[in-house]
């Protein structure tokens, strides 16, 4: 059975033997929700590369001690995937960034794409980004990852274009591309960002002014996906064709 995992501010020089304690939010949801008891083993990680593993040592209200058994360092996934994800309406941006969070996304980019049908504006734009940012960090708690996704600020086509510009390879899905995703070269190492359109389809102008930026118009296969399922598509087919998954 896997061991339950906590997230900390930080793990930084933390070595066998040392004692991490954990509060707020984290420690109140372990201790007064699961009912965490000392002597259970968890593992806490910082969300930057850094893991460990110990026997809960005491436990209050709001806070909770681990003993450190052992402690894991890990690189960043090379190569790294962003995807930018048109913000789609009610929770299927959720759904997007929960399944993009447990496949290994790097980052995740909300796009206010032109047909996009849901808007974020003011309050709502403030409460949605912290919606997908909660899911995330608790999809990467649930997969186990010593790395955690950053669920970037809304973008404009213009700062995706940006994106797409200094990607590795970069690739905008297209239900009328010629060329399959399948073609193309996928690299080892750097960074390969995905862009996923809304509901109702990526507009021709932008299509446009990503392949001037260096994208790939490309289509995964006969199917339409939805929107909140193309991106974990994509993602799995140039994962099955790197040394992440090999």
């Amino acid at each position: 059975m896997s061991l339950p995992v906590h997230l900390v501010p930080s793990l930084a020089g933390v070595a066998a033997g040392a004692s991490v304690e954990v509060t707020g939010d984290e420690a109140h949801h372990a201790v007064a929700v699961r009912r965490l008891r000392v002597g259970e083993q968890v593992v806490l990680t910082d969300g930057l590369g850094v893991s460990v593993k110990g026997a809960v040592a005491s436990t209050g209200k709001r806070v909770f001690s681990v003993e450190v058994a052992s402690v894991d360092v890990s690189s960043p996934p090379s190569p790294s995937l962003v995807v930018v994800q048109a913000i789609p309406k009610g929770d299927r941006g959720e759904l997007a960034v929960e399944m993009l969070t447990e496949i290994g996304v790097t980052e995740i980019v909300p796009w206010a794409a032109s047909r996009s049908v849901a808007v974020w504006k003011g309050e709502r734009a403030v409460k949605s980004l912290a919606r997908w940012r909660s899911t995330a960090r608790e999809a990467a708690k649930q997969a186990r990852r010593s790395w955690f996704p950053e669920v970037s600020e809304m973008a404009s086509t213009a700062s995706v274009a940006s994106l797409v510009g200094s990607a590795d390879l970069a690739v905008v899905l297209h239900e009328e591309a010629s060329v399959p995703l399948s073609s193309v070269t996928v690299p080892a190492s750097g960074r390969i960002v995905v862009v996923v359109g809304p509901e109702g389809g990526v507009s021709p102008e932008e299509i446009s002014t990503f392949v001037a930026a260096g994208a790939a118009s490309v289509r995964l296969g006969s199917e339409v996906l939805r929107t909140s399922t193309a991106g974990v598509a994509a993602v799995s087919a140039l994962l099955s064709r790197t040394p992440r998954w090999s």
